[in-house]
């Protein structure tokens, strides 16, 4: 009997905030593998704040994601058949086979992993994509220095807790924000940091003005809004941001920043990036986070969905600041 493929499409655009009915769960049948094809049976997807711009048609740094398609992502998973001369069946690799059950591929795009000192999981985390994304911003946008204060908004999340762990690291006095006292406690107590505000609090500029009595030398910006707006009046004269997201406004908010004089003031570097224009920097950067994970010296949390058909429920969690670290579906 034929195998089938469990697979979510995107079917229509979303008109404001983004719904499960935006996504349709459908099977197809796997065809037999051609020369030169490998096979992999996903164990994770990945999902992360930049799908929710994919979906919408508005001119952005990417094609839209095409509808009746299979949602994009990044995934990891096992080798189970292969007519490709550089994969055999029992290889763990990561690839971008997006939300389904299975991936066939001709290799392009397919890395493979040992997960012998990295969890496999962790290749979609902090050894991988948003992990490179918080190691690029860091270091070449803001290019942090020891001694320096570095704010991270976000702080509980994938980019944004190695953001911070990097920056201690590096000697910097860490800052984050994040929603609720739990991820606040976790910010600090787990991952290291020098202090987290909890921007739900009601007082955020008054808790991020405790925490920067020095002010601020440079800022990882994923929120946007108020958030965004606090930092900027906290920031130190050369002062850098990197732009990594700005989720508060994905669902089509506005988000004008309040006092932009602040910028010209206070002479500010504003960059953002999108860390897939970078491959040159991935080497060195995975070699870095590897070796951190591998020595229990770089901390994350995951919040995992069981089962495909519950990624669009967890991915509008995502959008929401549901999830709690990186979050993912377990597909297997």
């Amino acid at each position: 009997m034929t195998e089938l493929n469990r697979q979510i499409l995107l079917v229509s655009r979303p008109e404001g905030e983004a719904s499960v009915d935006n996504f349709k769960l459908v099977e197809t049948p796997l065809r037999p593998l051609e020369d030169g094809q490998v096979r992999v049976r996903n164990h994770y997807l990945s999902l992360d704040p930049y799908m929710r711009g994919r979906m919408s048609d508005a001119k952005s740094y990417a094609p839209p994601q095409p509808l009746n398609e299979v949602m994009i992502g990044g995934t990891v998973g096992v080798v189970i058949e292969s007519k490709h001369p550089k994969f055999k069946a029992g290889d763990k690799v990561v690839g971008g086979f997006g939300w389904q059950e299975f991936g066939t591929s001709d290799g392009t795009g397919l890395k493979i992993v040992d997960d012998t000192h990295v969890p496999l999981s962790a290749y979609l985390g902090a050894v991988g994509m948003p992990g490179v994304t918080g190691w690029y911003g860091l270091n070449r946008v803001i290019e942090a220095k020891a001694g320096e204060t570095i704010v991270v908004s976000a702080a509980s999340g994938a980019v944004g807790g190695v953001v911070g762990q990097l920056a201690k690291a590096a000697g910097c006095r860490a800052v984050g924000i994040a929603g609720g006292e739990d991820k606040c406690r976790y910010v600090v107590e787990s991952l290291g940091f020098d202090a987290c505000v909890d921007y739900k609090a009601g007082n955020l500029y008054q808790d991020l003005k405790a925490a920067t009595p020095d002010g601020v030398h440079g800022y990882f910006e994923n929120v946007g809004g108020d958030v965004l707006d606090a930092t900027l009046a906290r920031m130190n004269a050369f002062g850098r941001i990197a732009v990594c997201g700005m989720i508060a406004g994905y669902d089509g908010r506005p988000l004008p920043i309040k006092n932009p004089r602040i910028i010209l003031t206070q002479r500010l570097k504003l960059q953002g990036f999108i860390v897939s224009e970078h491959l040159d920097i991935w080497p060195e950067a995975l070699k870095e986070l590897g070796g951190m994970v591998a020595q229990k010296k770089l901390h994350f949390r995951e919040s995992i969905a069981v089962g495909l058909e519950n990624a669009p429920d967890a991915f509008l969690g995502l959008l929401k600041g549901r999830n709690f670290g990186k979050q993912l579906v377990k597909l297997i």
